[in-house]
């Protein structure tokens, strides 16, 4: 396969489906300085289950090839497209692909880039190799880079929802917790109140001695799915600055 031809395939096929007003709309949300073709998450994905469909079963290398080429050129387009290609193949990819995605993490600079990278691709390898991806994103989590570090927290997303252990998790949230970064702030509330969801005593027992530190974006996340004593319990107390 010749990757980049392929990718401009790809990219062909996204301009085809963006529209201008999307594109300059997208770019000024996003305070973007990549180029924009205005495609829709929703038409990218299309565009790309259409080709993964119609194509032999990638290998690996060739998934990391087509990756890389579409995310060679600075269009956001063909960048979301290289996410999505990663999230539909987790199967082909393990720890040693970490390094391609911390370096696709450090180059995104959006938060529509490094979600799907972080929650859905690392999450997927964390799912199946904890003791091998630990350690990774517990060096992440003190990286200079906020992306990087909020990548960390997103990470645990798909393992927490299907019952993993929390304790890394938690442990990352705490030494972030007094962050001033709002994407920080909110990563931290997005993680718990998914693990809220269905573990509503956890997410209690470990917010309450917190929530003189916890920030209201984290609070207001974290509380969501919480019983409604709970939830006003641990939201007077923040209001209030003590501990609940």
């Amino acid at each position: 396969m010749d990757a980049s031809a392929v990718a401009d395939l790809l990219e062909d096929e996204l301009r085809a489906a963006g529209t201008p007003e999307r594109a300059v709309g997208e770019k000024r949300y996003l305070k973007s300085d990549l180029e924009f073709v205005g495609t829709s998450v929703w038409e990218n994905r299309r565009v790309v289950q259409a080709f993964v469909r119609g194509q032999p079963p990638l290998t690996h290398d060739e998934l990391v090839a087509l990756a890389g080429a579409l995310w060679a050129k600075p269009l956001f387009d063909r960048r979301m497209a290289a996410v999505l290609l990663l999230e539909l193949h987790p199967r082909l990819l393990s720890p040693a692909d970490l390094p391609l995605i911390e370096r696709l993490l450090r180059e995104s600079l959006t938060w529509a880039l490094v979600d799907g990278l972080a929650g859905d691709v690392t999450g997927g390898i964390l799912g199946r190799f904890p003791a091998e991806v630990t350690p990774v994103l517990d060096r992440w989590s003190t990286d200079p880079d906020f992306w990087i570090r909020r990548s960390s927290l997103l990470a645990e997303l798909q393992p927490v929802r299907a019952g993993a252990d929390l304790a890394p998790f938690l442990r990352r949230a705490d030494a972030m917790l007094d962050e001033k970064e709002f994407f920080i702030r909110k990563a931290i509330g997005w993680v718990l109140r998914e693990i809220g969801k269905k573990r509503s005593a956890e997410v209690v027992a470990w917010l309450a001695p917190r929530t003189h530190r916890a920030s209201g974006v984290a609070m207001k996340e974290a509380v969501k799915y919480l019983p409604r004593a709970d939830h006003e319990r641990l939201m007077a107390a923040y209001r209030e600055k003590r501990q609940a």
